[in-house]
C-alpha cells in the first residue's frame, strides 16, 4: 500500500462507495418494486442481496482503517476517508431499511396501498440518495444542499400519512394492522431520505470543513405539525 500515491489509495475507496451505493439504490428499488406489486418473491432477493451489501460495508470499513493506520493522512485526505466511512455505515443502513420494506410486503393490501403515496415518497428518497452520493462523486455543493432541502419534502408527506393514520384508525370499523404496517413504511422510507440527508452533509464537511449537525429532527418536526 506504500509504494502507491495517497491519491489513488483515496480514488479506490471512493470507486468502492460508489459500487456499495449502485447496490444499494438497486435493492432499495427492488423493496419498492415487490411492495407496490405484492411480489412475495421479491421480498427473499431483497434479504439475499443484503448480505452482500453488509460484507462490502465490512470491508470498505476495513480498507479505511488500514490506510489510515499505514498512511495517517491529514488535511483534506483525512477528512475524506472520514466521510468515506460515515457515508458507508448510511449505506449499509438504508440496505436495512430496504429489507425492512420487503418484509411488510406479505402483510398490507395491495387495495391499501393506493390510499398513501408510496410509490412517490420511495422515488423521493431513491432521487436523495442518488443525488448526494453524486455529490460527493463531484464535490458538488449545491448538489449536496439540494438534497437537504429535499428532505423537507419527504418528511411533509411522512408526516400526511401519520395524520391520515392516527385519523382513520381511531375508526372501529377501521383495519388497525393495516394502518400500522402503513405507518411502518412510510418511517421507513423517510429514514432512508434522513440518511440520504446525513450523506449530504457529510459531503458538505468534505468540502468546507465545517460540522453540520443539530438541526431540527424529523421526530421533532411530525410532533410538532401535530400540535399545529
Amino acid at each position: 500500500m506504500a509504494d502507491r500515491p495517497v491519491h489513488e489509495h483515496i480514488k479506490d475507496l471512493s470507486n468502492s462507495l460508489v459500487i456499495l451505493s449502485d447496490k444499494v439504490l438497486k435493492n432499495f428499488s427492488g423493496a419498492m418494486a415487490a411492495l407496490l406489486s405484492s411480489d412475495l418473491e421479491g421480498g427473499d432477493h431483497i434479504k439475499l442481496a443484503d448480505g452482500e451489501i453488509d460484507a462490502s460495508e465490512v470491508r470498505l470499513e476495513e480498507q479505511c482503517l488500514v490506510f489510515l493506520a499505514l498512511q495517517q493522512p491529514v488535511a483534506r485526505d483525512l477528512r475524506t476517508i472520514i466521510t468515506i466511512l460515515k457515508i458507508n455505515t448510511d449505506l449499509e443502513r438504508i440496505g436495512d431499511l430496504a429489507v425492512h420494506i420487503s418484509e411488510r410486503v406479505p402483510e398490507i393490501d395491495q387495495a391499501f396501498l393506493r390510499d398513501f403515496h408510496f410509490e412517490k415518497m420511495g422515488d423521493l428518497a431513491k432521487e436523495m440518495v442518488q443525488k448526494s452520493i453524486q455529490a460527493f462523486v463531484n464535490k458538488d455543493r449545491q448538489l449536496a444542499e439540494e438534497v437537504c432541502d429535499m428532505d423537507e419534502k419527504l418528511d411533509a408527506i411522512h408526516r400526511a400519512v401519520f395524520k391520515k393514520v392516527s385519523a382513520e384508525i381511531r375508526h372501529a370499523e377501521a383495519d388497525a394492522t393495516q394502518y400500522i404496517v402503513a405507518m411502518s413504511i412510510s418511517r421507513y422510507i423517510e429514514r432512508i431520505g434522513d440518511h440520504a440527508t446525513r450523506i449530504a452533509r457529510e459531503v458538505l464537511y468534505l468540502i468546507t470543513g465545517e460540522i453540520i449537525r443539530h438541526t431540527e429532527s424529523s421526530f421533532e418536526k411530525l410532533i410538532q405539525s401535530l400540535k399545529d
